[in-house]
């Protein structure tokens, strides 16, 4: 218990810093993708994914531990990341994205959070339990992409790798405005970690060896898997209305870790403050929260269980789940931005008789 507890929150705390200070948004960046044309976010993701799969596979070549991809319940994966995409939208951030943000002292996160957690409890062990089961029971046999054409893992890795260090290598090529900003008031480290602009590449990097760091320190609590958000969540919630132990396992503390991660990193960069949202924002982030349970307890995983750590496992799921998670962001965005934009636009154009 003692080595779960520590090893899960300093897993959870290096991530919920990195992902605070480099601003690491999944959300935003999904959104940017469409709304700007902007994806440099969306190349960090493949870089974490990247650095995690040769880390992880490099893990379990040396027989570390052992992994199986299973099967694809693909009705529920398709359906679920398309709602989760929708929902992470209006709570205004993606599941680890509220996490981190809650520690910043966003109460709309906060409520976000309550939602998330609540539905993916319920898709656990309540109310929901039964319609997940049937919708999961579509299922194909093989997970594994490497499996499917019939090559070995590494092969599909190595090309993954290359393709990714082409578009970063064409990516930092482009020219950049260097935007000028305030006199530094920190030096040395400090300033680096506290006051200096991360780059998106850099915290992926970071992001990348933090998931697979994960994988031991998880294995070694006896919980296989990588890092995760939504079943910790969800734990939680099932611990505190139960009273089980059972629920207490090495994702309860990385998802605690992550906010703890985040705290300090606001508190010492100066970003942390309470911030209420007004009604609508509220109610969108409720709302939001709620889709997320749903879709993340559905497909299986959040934008981290699937966009990040099953991608990296070069399943079906987790590359089906990213580009339905993806459709439902792009989707939301029309509605949520584009929409409202081009009446008002509209509106502003009618030349009164």
């Amino acid at each position: 218990m003692v080595q779960m507890v520590i090893t899960g929150l300093i897993c959870g705390a290096l991530l919920g810093f990195v992902m605070q200070r480099g601003r690491f948004c999944l959300t935003g960046g999904f959104r940017d993708m469409y709304l700007t044309k902007d994806n440099r976010m969306f190349y960090a993701l493949l870089i974490a994914i990247a650095i995690q799969s040769v880390g992880v596979y490099t893990l379990i070549s040396l027989k570390v531990f052992e992994f199986s991809a299973g099967s694809l319940p693909i009705v529920a994966v398709i359906v679920g990341s398309f709602i989760f995409g929708i929902g992470i939208i209006f709570a205004g951030g993606c599941a680890t994205g509220t996490w981190y943000r809650a520690g910043e002292g966003l109460l709309g996160s906060w409520i976000a959070l309550a939602g998330y957690m609540l539905v993916a409890a319920m898709m656990k062990s309540g109310v929901l339990l039964p319609m997940d089961t049937a919708i999961k029971e579509t299922k194909i046999e093989s997970n594994s992409i490497a499996e499917t054409l019939g090559v070995n893992n590494w092969l599909i890795i190595t090309i993954f790798v290359v393709v990714v260090t082409f578009i970063i290598y064409r990516e930092l090529k482009k020219p950049r405005v260097k935007i000028p900003g305030l006199k530094p008031k920190k030096t040395g480290l400090a300033h680096i970690l506290f006051e200096k602009r991360w780059h998106p590449f850099i915290t992926a990097t970071i992001i990348g060896v933090i998931a697979t760091l994960a994988w031991p320190l998880s294995v070694a609590t006896g919980r296989i898997g990588g890092l995760g958000v939504t079943t910790p969540s969800a734990n939680i919630l099932q611990f505190l209305v139960t009273g089980q132990i059972s629920f207490i396992n090495w994702g309860v503390f990385l998802v605690l870790g992550i906010f703890l991660g985040s705290l300090l990193a606001a508190k010492m960069s100066g970003e942390f403050r309470f911030r209420i949202p007004d009604t609508k924002t509220a109610i969108n982030s409720l709302c939001g929260g709620l889709m997320m349970g749903f879709g993340a307890g559905l497909a299986g995983g959040c934008s981290i269980g699937n966009g990040l750590v099953m991608t990296a496992m070069m399943t079906w799921q987790g590359w089906i789940s990213l580009g339905f998670m993806i459709l439902g962001t792009w989707t939301a965005s029309y509605f949520v931005f584009v929409r409202p934009s081009k009446k008002a636009k509209q509106a502003t154009e009618i030349i009164p008789a």
